[in-house]
């Protein structure tokens, strides 16, 4: 079940990583190609979303050994938001909130800043020539914007509210899943988005993440239960445990996780996992 190396756009290659000094990721190697839908499941504490916010940049991450590499770049010492430039998204388990900010003005300006995009194959060293930025035009991002609201069924009255301010867990999550679908990402990561989801609002959450699927992005679906799974059905399911994927199979090892539970895997219970 391996992504062969040569087509893969993302590849995660021996990450070792660590947290305020401890060590949560013990050499992960993942490979993701454009069109694929992985599931990344796990007992808690196991490091999946440690892995998320480092394939993304997180500053309280520290990286000490392995590469991630995307679209043949080394993209460690690049920022989160040359990452996000550059086709990769995060979707968080959390999100904040931030008052004054409507989710309409938030939208356009991370969809102008996608649209820029980032090359990390360009110098950065001054050069004296002022840099051409890509004008947005309004016309075309509306027509996308209430395109992608009809897709995911999401209201006008969302967009001219505070980005997650007073937003019940589904509508933060809803707003999570807008933001994927307005910025295009080539890899997208979506750290349990079914964490504190109704069955209502996770079933409206996994619609809008299918209608998204396509062969233009691959996604790494974290979740640490299979529910979201009856929903979104992923290519490829791999296991976590102690920071490293201890197993990769098909759809069918998240139905197995399903009935059995991790300690057949791990050899623990889960609590003391």
């Amino acid at each position: 079940m391996a992504t062969p190396a040569e087509n893969a756009d993302l590849i995660i290659r021996d990450i070792h990583a660590t947290v305020a000094d401890k060590e949560i990721l013990r050499g992960v190697n993942l490979e993701i190609r454009k069109g694929e839908t992985h599931a990344l499941m796990g007992p808690n504490g196991s490091g999946k979303s440690t892995l998320a916010n480092v394939i993304m940049g997180h500053p309280s991450y520290k990286v000490t050994q392995g590469e991630i590499i995307f679209k043949g770049h080394n993209i460690l010492e690049l920022s989160p938001d040359k990452r996000a430039r550059m086709g990769l998204f995060l979707a968080f388990q959390y999100p904040s909130s931030v008052p004054g900010v409507t989710l309409s003005n938030f939208l356009r300006s991370a969809y102008a800043a996608r649209k820029e995009g980032y090359d990390p194959a360009k110098p950065e060293t001054a050069t004296g020539a002022a840099p051409k930025k890509k004008s947005l035009n309004p016309t075309e991002f509306r027509k996308l914007l209430q395109s992608k609201m009809e897709i995911l069924k999401v209201d006008n009255t969302f967009l001219s509210r505070y980005l997650n301010e007073g937003f019940s867990g589904g509508e933060k999550k809803r707003a999570e899943i807008l933001q994927m679908a307005i910025l295009q990402p080539e890899i997208a990561v979506l750290d349990e988005t079914d964490s504190g989801l109704d069955i209502d609002a996770l079933r409206i959450v996994a619609e809008g993440v299918n209608a998204l699927r396509g062969p233009n992005m691959g996604s790494l679906i974290i979740t640490h239960y299979q529910r979201l799974l009856n929903y979104i059905t992923p290519d490829i399911v791999h296991v976590m445990f102690k920071g490293q994927i201890i197993r990769t199979g098909g759809r069918e090892l998240a139905l197995e996780l399903e009935e059995k539970g991790y300690a057949w895997l791990t050899g623990e219970s889960e609590d003391a996992a």
